[in-house]
């Protein structure tokens, strides 16, 4: 039995399906581990097949193969002399398919724990693809007990206590856990109850990248068992973080670690909005994207979020000018262009303006002008930017924010025509708080270039779609500063219109947002997918009925 253990906690980003790619990873982090004379790695939950898998994961071949890759990989790791090789992995046994942790050493598989608590709320439907595991015991590793949990497993305390019970030493969590906004205290703070009840260190392993909407931050930690932050990997990229451990009477003590800084606030959705839009064109294999630049505010941070994840060259901006876009506009987007180094093309939407109204002359006859004419011009600029993306393959990014999409402020087949909408879950407030934060600081990891790169009128002029004359945003919506708190309180705090009037706002406005919120949800349905950062995102988050009289007003 050992008294000194090395481990190594390795954050990598999986590719959901892509096995032999994965298993690279791992394999190319477990030798810069195995260099550095550690004993055990461990990595994320599901890292084999990528998290979450969802459907894929009901293929019988691709279980099949999922097998045959952990065992071929088991192969590598011979002679004992290497360290061990903890993973995650779907896993059958018998009828039942499991989420299970993997301990792999001396050339095969020699242990299995399967995750007990499958999370079933908000993203997560893992009851739908996986069997619920016993209440585990520890796993023996090199005579250390191990007390081996996946992810949600550490939310409750059932988990925990059974590994006590059964005489663990040190916690250990697989975690394949998505970002939000204020998530990560949420789960150090969990993990600190952890180790409270149980007396014991806690290993928290997590995976970082982007996957369709969700997006993972890593931040991967260790508690000691006197409750104490003894190392943290950084946020946002892969790393192989190695700590020390010795054995002192009957207690593990890490010895204190790297130390990454937490990133938190602005600074943390930015990245995470960048990590998210990087990795879904590139592990989707796009050349890159088109941007319809307006001059205003959305598509200008979309821009920037786009030139930081991808580089410049690979973005792609069309000014599609109306007689109703202002000069100002046209300038502002031509100044945002030439900060970011990014091309810009211009495509005057006026001939599609003038077909249209001659094709619908006869039916519209006698009607007066509205909306109807409003919304041509949003999907003449749509067409636009799909008919691009068709003939150069580039992926188009729709700009409308959170707040927008809340209450309907967006046309189908309009601005929200796209493949990705980097700011779907971001509150128009949020927006600005970006803009300003992406002028004074550059983000590491970033492409573009340093400096102030959005132009000071596109965050102090008034917001617009200028779809009509003298059009401003405010004129059919309240201030954003009230709407987003609104907005907040009906989608991530799911409160009634009683008590959000009691904290202050005129009730017959937020009703009228309830109403609107509501009634746009058939729109929602057919938006594309964007990065989730708050606690209740469009989608699998929210999923409210269309057809549906419940109003909530009384």
């Amino acid at each position: 039995m050992t008294n000194h253990l090395g481990i190594a906690l390795i954050q990598l980003n999986p590719t959901v399906g892509d096995l032999a790619g994965n298993l690279e990873k791992i394999r190319h982090a477990y030798r810069k581990a195995t260099a550095e004379g550690v004993d055990l790695v461990i990595a994320s939950e599901l890292v084999v097949t990528g998290y979450p898998p969802e459907d894929l994961m009901l293929k019988p071949s691709f279980q099949e193969a999922t097998e045959k890759a952990v065992h071929a990989l088991a192969a590598e790791l011979t002679g004992g002399t290497g360290p061990g090789l903890l993973i995650g992995a779907p896993w059958r046994d018998g009828d039942a398919l499991y989420n299970a942790s993997l301990l792999l050493d001396d050339g095969k598989v020699v242990n299995a724990r399967f995750k007990h608590d499958l999370p079933n709320y908000g993203v997560f439907d893992e009851r739908r693809i996986f069997s619920s595991g016993p209440l585990p015991g520890p796993v023996n590793f090199r005579g250390v007990r191990l007390g081996v949990m996946l992810c949600e497993d550490m939310w409750t305390s059932e988990v925990t206590e059974c590994l006590v019970e059964s005489g663990a030493e040190i916690l250990v969590v697989l975690n394949g856990s998505p970002f939000e906004v204020d998530k990560p205290d949420q789960r150090l703070n969990l993990a600190v109850a952890r180790s409270v009840e149980s007396g014991l260190p806690l290993i928290y392993t997590n995976q970082i990248g982007g996957q369709d909407e969700l997006v993972f931050d890593g931040g991967s930690f260790v508690i000691g068992h006197d409750r104490t932050l003894a190392a943290r990997a950084a946020n946002w990229r892969e790393e192989e973080m190695i700590t020390r451990w010795h054995q002192d009477k009957s207690a593990w003590l890490c010895d204190v670690g790297p130390m990454a800084e937490e990133t938190s606030g602005t600074e943390a959705v930015y990245q995470a909005l960048l990590l998210g839009l990087r990795d879904y064109v590139t592990k989707n294999g796009f050349p890159g994207v088109l941007i319809g630049l307006s001059g205003g505010i959305d598509s200008a941070l979309t821009a920037a979020l786009a030139v930081d994840a991808l580089g410049s060259d690979r973005v792609h901006g069309i000014r599609m000018p109306s007689p109703y876009t202002s000069p100002a506009s046209l300038e502002d987007a031509e100044i945002l262009a030439d900060n970011l180094g990014m091309r810009l093309d211009t495509i005057s939407i006026e001939p599609a303006m003038v077909a249209f109204d001659a094709m619908l002359k006869e039916l519209f006859a006698g009607q007066d002008a509205d909306a109807t004419e409003e919304n041509i011009q949003a999907r003449a600029r749509g067409m636009t930017l799909m008919a691009l993306s068709n003939k150069f393959d580039h992926l188009v990014l729709s700009t409308g924010n959170k707040s927008e999409m809340s209450v309907g402020y967006a046309t189908l087949y309009g601005d929200m025509a796209g493949g990705f909408a980097i700011l779907k879950d971001v509150y128009k407030t949020t927006v600005y708080k970006c803009c300003r934060w992406r002028n004074v600081h550059f983000p590491e990891g970033a492409l573009g270039p340093k400096g102030m790169v959005l132009p000071d009128r596109i965050l102090t002029k008034a917001p617009s779609a200028e779809l009509k004359p003298d059009q401003c945003d405010q004129d059919t919506l309240p201030p954003y500063e009230d709407l987003d708190a609104i907005l907040s309180c009906l989608i991530e705090k799911d409160m009634s219109v009683d008590e959000i009037a009691g904290q202050g706002y005129d009730r017959k406005t937020v009703s009228w947002v309830w109403k609107m919120l509501d009634i746009a949800e058939y729109k929602r349905r057919q938006a594309p997918p964007g990065v989730k950062i708050t606690s209740c995102s469009f989608g699998r988050d929210r999923r409210y009925p269309i057809t549906n009289r419940y109003k909530g007003l009384a």
